[in-house]
């Protein structure tokens, strides 16, 4: 597989692939400010040795590293935290409140992955998580603001995909980096409409915290922002967030009718639910205007698809039905 090549955008932003099961499924972005970075979400270990390599390329060395920020603490976006800190001396870790704990003693966050994914597909996609020390763990809560290097970022928290999970607010190029919470959009489904680019946005509900009422809340907090862009992990620079925030509002209240409806108990529920999730995703892509063929467009959603069902199903199962 061809990796993707590092994308500079304005203000000192890069966003680079952290080659995590394919290329341009997840980013690692980082933030360049007079000589120093901060890195936001982190990959897996895998992504640690060219990270530093991109780094390195911009002539910044890993003790001009200042912050290491993760959005949440699902390991295609933190895994590497520690990883991180070990190579970058200076660096100070930024979590959300709730993910701290996790990170600082990753034990649990390791059992719950290894529930989600089974123990050799763990190792095999995560290794060994790297524990960050305490004493350079910042807890950022709602409102929290981090001067860097003089550059302004402002935190927000918004639960929904994960109660552990904020967005950044870049002042200086009026962005958003959102984690998960503003959904996936891969640019393989990107169309052209006369000379606009149309990116395909859909929800990511993955296990086990996604809470669907404050998804939608958060979504609308980040709209509120009137930001020129945002940076997701899942992937890449995307804007006119106004005109995308329907899809992703429409797309969660589907995605719970289906689990609702979706019929039999335990790994065939699971089947079913897929099947009409890929099949309404599908007709989506189709109405946007990819000309990509099923085979493909049903692969590259497919791990979506499967980690959003078994999300929607943790939810389904632990709300009570009156």
């Amino acid at each position: 597989m061809t990796p993707v090549i590092p994308q500079h955008h304005p203000h000192g932003i890069v966003t680079l692939d952290a080659e995590y099961l394919r290329p341009g499924l997840a980013a690692v972005h980082l933030i360049v400010e007079r000589g120093r970075a901060a890195i936001i979400d982190t990959g897996t270990n895998s992504a640690v040795p060219h990270v530093l390599a991109a780094l390195a390329d911009l002539g910044i060395a890993p003790d001009a590293v200042d912050y290491v920020i993760v959005t949440h603490v699902h390991l295609d976006h933190a895994g590497a935290a520690g990883a991180f800190l070990a190579a970058c001396p200076n660096a100070r870790l930024v979590v959300h409140p709730r993910g701290a704990r996790h990170l600082i003693d990753p034990i649990k966050l390791v059992q719950g992955s290894i529930a989600v994914y089974g123990e050799a597909t763990f190792r095999a996609l995560y290794g060994e998580i790297v524990p960050a020390p305490v004493e350079r763990v910042i807890e950022a809560d709602d409102g929290f603001v981090l001067d860097f290097n003089g550059r302004r970022l402002e935190f927000i928290d918004t639960p929904g995909h994960a109660r552990h999970h904020f967005c950044i607010h870049d002042r200086a190029s009026n962005s958003l980096f959102t984690g998960d919470t503003f959904g996936i959009s891969y640019r393989e489904f990107d169309v052209v409409v006369g000379n606009t680019l149309r990116p395909f946005i859909f929800p990511t509900t993955t296990p086990v915290q996604f809470e669907p009422e404050a998804l939608h809340a958060s979504i609308d907090r980040l709209v509120m922002r009137n930001a020129d862009a945002a940076y997701l992990t899942h992937y890449g620079r995307i804007t006119n967030l106004p005109a995308l925030a329907p899809a992703l509002h429409a797309l969660i209240d589907e995605f719970v009718a289906l689990t609702l409806a979706a019929p039999g108990a335990g790994e065939a529920r699971k089947i079913a639910l897929m099947q009409t999730m890929s099949d309404g995703l599908m007709s989506r892509l189709r109405t946007h205007g990819s000309t990509l063929d099923d085979a493909t467009c049903r692969e590259l959603l497919a791990n979506d698809v499967e980690l959003n069902s078994q999300g929607l199903l943790v939810w389904r199962d632990r709300e009570p039905r009156g």
